[in-house]
């Protein structure tokens, strides 16, 4: 027979151990990542009360604050605010103050000292006398007896202001004795009633304005001489002292009772070479706080 040769492999070489392929280059791994909260919800913002009397009082303070700083080289500037507890020149309905106009002092001629001023040795007012009077409260009926000629008032008229004939007499003499110069006034009356009269008497120096406030037209209880429809009058020990404005002396009295059908209350106020009579008449009872107003703000035009 034929040997056959046997081509299938054997079991060994069957077992034979193939090459293994290089390994695979190792991968480092990401570091882990922790997974990222949610964000939270978006809330609507709240609604913003806007109290609009806040904000307009804000606006008109601020804006005060930033006129008086720059008014400061300026000849002609508005008269600065003060607390309502100190000086009732902001109107309120509670209790009873008047609502004024925009008060400016009225500009000083090109190159003339303001009344206080060190170089200024007399004291003169430079300043338009009749610019100087403090301008009626909205809603009054102005008194037209009070404007003059040209804004400038008689003697007379003032003078009239007195009750007796005797006093009225020494009253015009004196401010002849004086040298009075002009006369320059106001008068109206409010809703209310109330008759107010301002007068701004003119003088050449301040020391004859001292000197008429101190010792010819008023002692410390009372006036000298009554005007009319006033005849007992007592020193208003109830006027605010930090009301006082600098450089104006002042004199306030209030009538007493029994004072019949209307109470009259007046001031007399020393400014440099300026004496400034207020009167105000009220029926039934001449209230303290619009009295107190004028006289301040007047103070204030007049310093």
């Amino acid at each position: 027979m034929t040997e056959q040769t046997d081509t299938q492999p054997t079991a060994a070489a069957a077992e034979e151990p193939q090459p293994l392929a290089p390994p695979a280059p190792l991968v480092p791994l990401a570091p882990a990542v922790p997974p990222v909260p949610p964000a939270p919800p978006v809330l609507p913002a709240p609604p913003v009360k806007k109290d609009r009397r806040v904000l307009r009082a804000v606006l008109r303070w601020s804006a005060a604050v930033v006129v008086f700083a720059a008014v400061g080289a300026a000849s002609a500037y508005g008269i600065a605010a003060m607390e309502r507890t100190d000086v009732p020149g902001l109107a309120t309905a509670s209790d009873g103050r008047w609502e004024y106009p925009e008060i400016v002092k009225p500009p000083l001629p090109s190159g003339s000292p303001g009344p206080l001023a060190e170089a200024n040795k007399a004291g003169t007012h430079y300043a338009d006398l009749r610019a100087l009077v403090l301008p009626a409260p909205e809603g009054a009926k102005e008194d037209r007896t009070l404007r003059g000629e040209d804004g400038w008032l008689p003697a007379k008229t003032f003078v009239a202001e007195y009750a007796g004939k005797d006093d009225r007499d020494t009253v015009r003499q004196l401010l002849a004795d004086n040298g009075l110069r002009h006369v320059a006034a106001r008068g109206w009356t409010t809703q209310d009633g109330t008759r107010t009269r301002i007068y701004l008497l003119q003088f050449d120096t301040a020391a004859v304005v001292d000197d008429l406030l101190s010792s010819e037209l008023t002692d410390y209880d009372a006036p000298r001489y009554a005007l009319r429809g006033a005849a007992q009058l007592s020193r208003d020990e109830k006027f605010p002292e930090s009301t006082w404005v600098e450089g104006v002396d002042r004199a306030v009295f209030a009538e007493t009772r029994p004072y019949g059908r209307e109470q009259d209350r007046q001031a007399y106020l020393g400014a440099s070479d300026t004496l400034a009579v207020v009167v105000q008449s009220g029926a039934g009872g001449a209230k303290a706080v619009p009295f107190q107003q004028t006289v301040t703000l007047q103070s204030q035009l007049l310093g």
